[in-house]
């Protein structure tokens, strides 16, 4: 009984220490995250990279690392260029649509004739729309101000992960605790590998069809919502529903009637409902899932702690936590908690290798 306790205790000691130690140092820590994604990003792409047959011919690896750090870097400029520029100029259209918005508001109460008539105050704050691009721009202004220190992240990881494996090994007293080590972590690696690989093709496509629909309707800052729908994919549930909202309102205010509003919110509807709901699942197969409290939990949590930045790596981050925690026996509870109906793949309960304890 004292000992159940003193380790309740302990664990409860080491929660609030890890939480201070996440918001003391968010300075250094938030770009190390930030690094090790990309770093894990180059490295999968390169594996991909390698996968692409050329008739009987293959990428090697000299060949296929050096690219996908040149697709990457290209990549993200050419995406922090179009969404701060799309930011800039909304940030200068903002109080026009404000206006528009309480017009429209004001026409929707007289239409419906309401006794005591309500104002877009009593649902939404004052100014709600310039407050969300500054939300968006301080977003963009965090990441570029951190991307010289995400840099040399990056480039010390990259220039040590040829001793990991050594060091790795070193940490088990005997070579069969190793192997049995570095084949759970292969494993562990490889259902981090699906997951990301397909959310991120599926969140493209959402991305993708997004714009192109709002840019077939002739709604502004196309690019920038895709780029949203990109991102709150990751986001499960309440990711999908946000990114329809955004066009949704501009369009509500830009447009003079309700007809593109309607077919806007109809055409992302449909893509949200087919993606997140017939495609991906079907790719998915038997992946972990989180529990829709666990998310909002999650999101209030690293919100709390890292801001607009962390909101948006709050579930990758915990995907990453229900994984890796499914392979052990011991935090297999945790697992289970956090996925969505408990149905976690059993696994040993002790390494293959490992000496029976005595």
């Amino acid at each position: 009984m004292r000992s159940s306790l003193l380790s309740i205790t302990l664990s409860l000691i080491l929660v609030c220490l890890v939480g201070w130690l996440l918001v003391t140092g968010r300075a250094l820590l938030l770009p190390l995250a930030i690094a090790l994604i990309v770093w894990y990003l180059i490295n999968a792409l390169s594996h991909g990279f390698q996968l692409v047959p050329f008739g009987a011919w293959r990428l090697p690896g000299w060949i296929a690392f050096p690219l996908s750090l040149v697709t990457i870097f290209l990549t993200s400029t050419l995406i922090l260029d179009m969404v701060a520029e799309n930011l800039t100029q909304l940030a200068r259209d903002a109080p026009a649509y404000q206006v528009r918005l309480e017009e429209v508001f004001n026409q929707f109460a007289a239409l419906i004739k309401l006794n005591d008539p309500l104002e877009l105050q009593d649902f939404l704050p004052d100014a709600i729309l310039p407050k969300l691009v500054t939300a968006g721009a301080g977003f963009i202004t965090t990441i570029a101000g951190s991307a010289s220190l995400v840099f040399i992240y990056v480039l010390f990881l990259l220039l040590e992960q040829s001793t990991f494996d050594h060091k790795f090994e070193k940490l088990f007293a005997t070579p069969a605790r190793a192997r049995a080590a570095f084949a759970l972590r292969e494993e562990i690696n490889r259902s981090i590998l699906h997951y990301f690989g397909i959310k991120t093709v599926v969140s493209i496509a959402t991305g993708l069809l997004t714009s192109l629909i709002l840019w077939a309707m002739g709604l502004p800052y196309a690019a920038l919502f895709g780029f949203i729908a990109f991102l709150l994919n990751y986001i499960p549930t309440i990711g999908s529903l946000v990114s329809v909202i955004f066009p949704a309102l501009l369009s509500l205010v830009f447009f003079d009637t309700l007809g593109p509003f309607i077919l806007i919110v109809a055409g992302l509807g449909a893509i949200q409902f087919s993606i997140g709901n017939l495609i991906e699942p079907r790719l998915m197969g038997s992946s972990l899932n989180l529990s829709g409290l666990v998310i909002m939990i999650s999101l209030a949590f690293w919100g709390a702690i890292w801001g607009v930045v962390g909101m948006v790596l709050c579930v990758p981050l915990t995907v990453v936590i229900l994984i890796i925690c499914a392979k052990f026996e011991r935090s297999r509870p945790i697992a289970v908690l956090l996925s969505a109906n408990g149905d976690i793949a059993v696994f040993p309960e002790r390494l293959e290798g490992d000496e029976p304890a005595g």
